[in-house]
């Protein structure tokens, strides 16, 4: 395709346009100043600490798959060459843990939140996201904040892939929250129409989770 040639229209490119005018997955600004770049009641880290529920589950690629499903057009089951053949991106992060850490610059692989979601197509009704991982965790997050620019379906880390302990072989990023909201091993996304606790939530934690509100706890 020429310079000076635009790709017809399709039913994806008219919903991207659709989300555009409607601002439907604007969550507000994402790269903040150097001041507001670490949130408070927060330290900086070197390493990357562990923490999960005690188990680590271990998926070989070969078994692994995944289920986007509820309101959308189209329900996928994804096995990792499917995964794989939805177009890679990059991103680079910083992650915030409710736990009073926080790490700069993480160097992401995989697939953009957003490109997912043009394979399935959310109906107009769908506004949060219920996920669920192989170990039984469940998060939930408003779609707006699943579908931000610089959220992904993370495959590697610092151009090696993700490790089991670390979520592997993918896990969700999404930097802007507490990173209790980026599910590891993840299994299956779910779009509704009105929100629902996960397992954080159901035991004390925010429903949001915004680290520069302190959103920590249900009451916070």
């Amino acid at each position: 395709m020429s310079d000076d040639q635009t790709p017809a229209d399709s039913k994806l490119t008219n919903s991207k346009r659709r989300w555009a005018s409607e601002g439907k997955f604007l969550t507000g600004r994402i790269s903040r100043p150097d001041t507001e770049r670490l949130p408070p009641g927060q330290h900086l880290v070197k390493n990357w600490p562990v923490l999960d529920l005690g188990q680590q589950p271990v998926i070989s690629t070969e078994s692994w798959r995944l289920e986007v499903r509820g309101l959308v057009e189209t329900t996928l089951t994804l096995a990792w060459a499917d995964f794989q053949a939805i177009e890679q991106s990059t991103r680079v992060s910083d992650i915030h843990c409710v736990t009073t850490w926080s790490r700069y610059d993480n160097k992401w692989n995989g697939v953009s939140t957003r490109d997912l979601l043009d394979r399935a197509m959310p109906n107009p009704e769908a506004a949060f996201v219920m996920l669920t991982s192989y170990d039984g965790y469940t998060t939930n997050l408003p779609l707006a904040d699943f579908a931000a620019e610089d959220a992904i379906l993370a495959t590697s880390w610092e151009g090696l892939p993700l490790t089991p302990e670390h979520g592997g072989p993918m896990r969700l990023v999404v930097p802007h929250l507490y990173f209790w909201k980026s599910a590891k091993w993840l299994r299956r996304i779910e779009l509704l129409a009105a929100d629902e606790a996960g397992f954080w939530e159901k035991n004390g934690y925010h429903m949001y989770g915004d680290p520069w509100r302190e959103q920590r706890y249900s009451d916070d």
